[in-house]
């Protein structure tokens, strides 16, 4: 036994190996929370642009939630955790959630 691992079977490589799951990021408004503070997270977890910011930013203010991008569920949980610490040093109340796409 060579220890080798053989893929030459009816399966293909493909179907054996998954694509991990994404999860959307959202940010939830509230009444606490400065539009000013909101484009600041969105800059420094998202890396978004000035104007991505803004643009999700007013979407989250005018709709009530805001899309901010799509993750894998490790790097959408570290993204959260993140928003959420900020938020809470900050002293706002800002809501993020995940939802599986």
């Amino acid at each position: 036994m060579s220890g080798k691992t053989d893929f030459r079977t009816d399966q293909k490589f493909s179907e054996l190996v998954k694509e991990p799951g994404r999860y959307l990021i959202v940010l939830h408004n509230d009444n606490y929370t400065t539009m000013e503070f909101v484009v600041s997270v969105l800059k420094e977890v998202f890396h978004k642009s000035s104007i991505e910011a803004n643009v999700i930013m007013l979407e989250v203010h005018k709709k009530g939630a805001g899309k901010v991008g799509s993750y894998t569920y490790d790097i959408a949980a570290t993204k959260m955790y993140q928003v959420e610490n900020m938020a809470s040093r900050a002293g706002y109340p800002l809501k993020c959630t995940m939802e599986k796409e």
